[in-house]
């Protein structure tokens, strides 16, 4: 697996140096208006945008513990350490990390490291509802003359709610009846892969224990205000660093709508998971997305681009790596560790629920 990562890696190296060669060679881009761009930028916005994306972390560690809730009662910011280093991890050293955040709250509270798995797979499933409802709302009610392909845009923004719709109908059959849930798609799955349905029916089995952490109806209500309040901030951080960039007509009128498409292209570009390099695919990408689909010069695009990397991807770093030092992390040795731990999880389940035996297994 590690090879195959590694030979991936360098395919798509290569990829982004012969693109960036091509690009030097036949795209006019003065490096000059770049850094006028940045220079006139308006700092408090940007600031303002900051400060959103970190009050967002907050929104994610008071929605973890109350995730914790019925099992083990802990203090509503006493994890916001283990997102900022989870967090930082993935920055640095791309999606590899993703399980870091999991692990570390699983060894912070001495809770199954299963348990975690499960609570991480239904914070995943919280915010890709909570985005996609913001998402769609905000396409359906602009005004469609103003967005390219306004047919094909609100087609996907009904496909979006229809599929919040069908995700929130799956998340109460898991929750009333997951065995059944998973028994069932298992025995269908079977008839083409007997792996695949395996691997599918465990983690709905995972997405069912991560649900039986909502215990009531008002903590099920404060989990989904928790979500969707976190995205409106990461929207707001996105609004506002656009908005900053006033020698761009284009950038700082931009509406909700426009910059609901830039988040999505955004997310798209953050698909592509290597260290570091990642960082200059989504630049380019998002950069793309607005000359492309709002006629941005390819300067202010890429200095806006830019800027929505540093502020809700990067900034974390200094932060994660300070917290790190505290709590004696080495990102690294977790990022291996809860990379382990997944597999582990994948071949032998109930390993998993004492990460101590993860190094003997």
């Amino acid at each position: 697996m590690k090879n195959l990562k590694l030979i991936l890696s360098l395919v798509v190296l290569a990829v982004l140096v012969g693109f960036g060669i091509w690009a030097y060679n036949h795209v006019a881009f003065s490096f000059a208006n770049f850094r006028s761009q940045l220079a006139l930028a308006d700092w408090t916005k940007i600031a303002i945008a900051a400060g959103c994306i970190y009050l967002g972390y907050a929104f994610r560690a008071v929605r973890w513990a109350l995730f914790l809730k019925p099992v083990k009662r802990v203090g509503p910011f006493s994890l916001l350490g283990t997102q900022a280093i989870g967090f930082t991890a993935v920055a640095i050293l791309g999606r590899a990390a993703d399980p870091v955040r999991p692990y570390l709250v699983s060894r912070k509270t001495g809770l199954p490291l299963s348990s975690q798995f499960a609570v991480y797979v239904v914070e995943r499933m919280f915010d890709l509802g909570s985005m996609a409802l913001i998402f769609s709302t905000a396409i359906l009610l602009a005004a469609h003359q103003s967005l390219p392909h306004p047919e094909l845009l609100k087609k996907v923004a009904l496909t979006g709610l229809l599929g919040t719709a069908a995700m929130a109908a799956f998340t109460i059959a898991v929750n009333i009846a997951g065995g059944t849930v998973a028994n069932f798609v298992e025995r269908i799955l079977a008839l083409f892969s007997k792996s695949l349905a395996h691997s599918v029916a465990n983690k709905i089995r995972t997405f069912r224990a991560g649900l039986h952490t909502l215990r009531t109806p008002a903590d099920f209500a404060l989990a989904i205000l928790l979500s969707l309040g976190m995205w409106a901030l990461i929207t707001a951080a996105y609004l506002e660093t656009t908005h900053a960039f006033v020698a761009s007509p284009q950038l700082v009128d931009i509406s909700w709508a426009k910059c609901m498409l830039l988040m999505a292209s955004s997310m798209v570009a953050s698909g592509v998971s290597l260290p570091i390099i990642g960082w200059f695919t989504q630049i380019g990408l998002v950069a793309l997305a607005m000359t492309n689909l709002f006629g941005v010069a390819n300067e202010p695009a890429t200095a806006c681009a830019s800027m929505l990397l540093i502020v809700t991807f990067l900034e974390i770093i200094p932060v994660g790596l300070i917290w790190a030092q505290f709590e004696h992390v080495s990102l690294s040795k977790v990022t291996s560790e809860s990379e382990q731990a997944v597999e582990v999880a994948e071949v032998q389940p109930d390993l998993v629920e004492d990460p101590g035996k993860i190094g003997n297994a």
